[in-house]
């Protein structure tokens, strides 16, 4: 079980928080926020118990020290959102740091430069992390998002300092606990998106924890053709047809049942408003391709999901981009919205494509749990450990000689 932050005692303390402010920006402003506000929680909550919060992030992809992904643009909307000023260091280690978290006051929160500027960070080199660490008294994850990463700021850091799970963190190991690890079931899976090739070991997992596989999107077409339909000119990955039914097997055998579309919408082209038509999936025409799940696949879908207790969704149905190859996805989703405001159906989303599908549905704020997490969000569904997780179940007594050199590592029963 990981650690939350209401395990830390925190005042007067100084509480190093990995956070994800890898926002979008342009012209050195930046343009969506939504990282900014779901993480202000966390930092407020610290600051209010009394610590010296102290803020590490990264921001795009630095070779070195590059004054385009300096994170001070990042000072005045992170402001905003708790509420307070935010102290600012052009170094996330040595004397700018350092002398900034110095003048700290209990609940005074900053904001260090890119850790990102220094390669050791990728590299989860020790001595780097042993910096950050002389910075704190204790270590908050609360970027799930880069979980996946073993990097001196995600990973690393909990080895050195007490560590625990921010508020954001929190939320996503929790939310996916109840749809993956302790699932009311029936438990629904729908995967989807263009291709079988990049979620091989998502499906793999899947099939073994949860009691119906619903496929969607390009994948489905190539499912399809395993099964030896016709797909015409739709996207299919037709040398993985094996592995389709090495996974289908596989399914049987977990007493998981697969669902693939019965119908489907084609057209010519893959353009806005496109001339198409709805055809069983055994009638596909040569000269056309597959872009939406049909009516009928959409229905079945919906009423499936009326008999289950909880749904994990990653990926869309159809070309939900551009209308009307949209139909399906949103149909689904909407259904899938409605049962959870009745307190029927766990539903748990995320990875990519699958919050601008959800978004675009208008259910963005009405599933039980939406990820924005991406890589970290799939492989988690694809069973594997991450090191940003993993690393949270350290136990505070392994952890000496940090934070105030008393060796209960300044957090907890430091006199």
């Amino acid at each position: 079980m990981f650690r939350t932050i209401d395990k830390l005692d925190v005042k007067g303390k100084r509480v190093l928080v990995r956070a994800d402010l890898n926002v979008p920006a342009k012209d050195g402003k930046v343009t969506d926020t939504t990282r900014i506000d779901r993480s202000a929680a966390t930092l407020i909550q610290l600051a209010e118990k009394g610590a010296k919060v102290i803020v590490l992030t990264h921001f795009g992809r630095p070779k070195g020290r590059e004054d385009k992904y300096s994170q001070k643009l990042l000072v005045e909307p992170l402001a905003r959102a708790v509420g307070k000023p935010v102290a600012w260091a052009d170094d996330c280690i040595g004397p700018d740091a350092e002398k900034l978290i110095a003048s700290m006051k209990d609940g005074d929160i900053a904001l260090l430069e890119n850790v990102r500027f220094h390669p050791e960070e990728e590299k989860n080199d020790p001595a780097f992390a042993k910096a950050l660490a002389a910075l704190g008294d204790a270590y908050v994850n609360d970027a799930f998002s880069t979980a996946h990463r073993a990097h001196a700021s995600t990973e690393g850091l909990a080895h050195l300092l007490p560590a625990a799970a921010g508020r954001l963190m929190q939320a996503e190991l929790e939310a996916l606990g109840r749809a993956l690890e302790a699932p009311e079931k029936p438990v629904a899976a729908i995967v989807g998106g263009a291709k079988v090739s990049t979620k091989l070991d998502l499906l793999g997992n899947l099939v073994s924890k949860v009691d119906y596989l619903i496929i969607g999107g390009g994948m489905a077409n190539t499912f399809l053709f395993a099964q030896g339909k016709a797909v015409g000119k739709s996207l299919c990955e037709k040398d993985l047809a094996d592995t389709a039914r090495e996974i289908i097997k596989k399914a049987e055998a977990a007493k998981c049942r697969i669902v693939l579309p019965t119908d489907a919408v084609v057209a010519g082209e893959f353009a806005e408003n496109a001339a198409n038509s709805v055809v069983s999936v055994d009638a596909v025409p040569e000269d056309k391709m597959i872009l939406d799940a049909g009516p009928a696949s959409a229905e079945t879908v919906v009423k499936l999901l009326e008999s289950c207790k909880t749904l994990v969704w990653n990926g869309p149905l159809g070309a939900f981009e551009i209308a009307p190859f949209d139909k399906a996805t949103n149909a689904v989703a909407q259904a899938a919205a409605a049962l959870t405001a009745k307190g029927k159906l766990l539903t748990v989303g995320g990875g990519g494509d699958t919050v601008s599908a959800l978004a675009k549905a208008g259910v963005e704020d009405k599933f039980s749990y939406i990820s924005t997490a991406g890589g970290a969000f799939l492989e988690w569904l694809e069973g594997k450990e991450l090191p940003g997780v993993a690393a949270l179940h350290v136990q505070p007594d392994q952890v000496r000689g940090t934070g105030c050199g008393c060796g209960a590592g300044g957090v907890g029963g430091c006199g």
